[in-house]
């Protein structure tokens, strides 16, 4: 019976309740999983999957949001910001190549044991 409690660890992530659904310029709603959050020069960043109707991404594109939280109401949504400045946006995208070699070494590693 205990064995139950660690069934998911093998998903990656549950999809119910690690996406978040983005409402684009344009009006269009786009759900996307959510990959991780980076700590980029004291500013918080959101990094985004964009999935299709099907729950699937076929390009491997993820999307950079500056994202903050009310630390006065944790339940209030947090806020996501497009990032508009391309330094600030090349710093976001090294941070996450950072973060992918640091995931894939945890992975290897993982599997050794």
């Amino acid at each position: 019976m205990g064995k139950n409690s660690n069934q998911n660890e093998n998903n990656g992530y549950d999809a119910e309740e690690m996406t978040v659904e983005l409402e684009l310029e344009d009006g269009t709603c786009v759900n996307c999983a959510i990959v991780t959050i980076l700590t980029v020069s004291k500013q918080e960043y959101i990094v985004l999957l964009p999935l299709d109707e099907q729950g699937e991404n076929a390009d491997g594109e993820v999307w950079f949001y500056r994202y903050s939280e009310n630390p006065d109401d944790p339940n209030e949504e947090p806020e996501l910001t497009y990032i508009e400045d391309d330094d600030e946006y090349e710093s976001v995208a090294d941070a996450f190549d950072e973060y992918l070699d640091s995931a894939e070494f945890d992975e290897i590693m993982g599997e050794d044991d």
